[in-house]
């Protein structure tokens, strides 16, 4: 098998709803009220956003359904992780941002997410870990072409 097709095999595993639904639930259980492992990619996009978004912006990067993140973004909403105000140019647009117990909670699950990747790491070296991430650094640094 090629090293491509080994690095494809290891993504298609890693990007499987199974493998994310785990790793979600271990860094969102008890944070706070109202976080899922469901709701939490749009917590985490927020958190990678430098400016509020709305639901039609962040659903293409998800690969969600814009009407799926308004529901999982009015979880949000409720847990008060998330707040909504109209956008500057149409009160009808909803743009989102993180409150600060959505800050919060962020921190807590990074925090947790780089406890998971240690345990799940902790029997390999410490080159092996910081060559794994030079290389997904890499790999992520420049977009993939989109195809249509």
């Amino acid at each position: 098998m090629s090293s491509a097709a080994t690095i494809a095999n290891a993504l298609g595993v890693i990007l499987t709803r199974g493998f994310r639904s785990g790793l979600y639930r271990a860094v969102t259980l008890g944070v706070a009220p109202g976080l899922t492992e469901t709701n939490y990619p749009i917590l985490s996009s927020l958190a990678r956003s430098s400016e509020p978004l709305s639901a039609a912006n962040l659903a293409p990067g998800l690969g969600l359904d814009r009407s799926v993140v308004s529901r999982r973004a009015t979880e949000l909403i409720r847990a008060g992780l998330v707040t909504q105000q109209p956008g500057p140019g149409d009160r009808r647009q909803a743009l989102l941002s993180l409150t600060p117990r959505g800050r919060t909670a962020i921190a807590e699950t990074r925090c947790r997410l780089e406890a998971v990747i240690a345990d799940h790491t902790r029997t390999w070296s410490d080159a092996e870990r910081a060559t794994l991430a030079a290389l997904l650094s890499r790999f992520t640094a420049t977009p993939l072409a989109a195809t249509e």
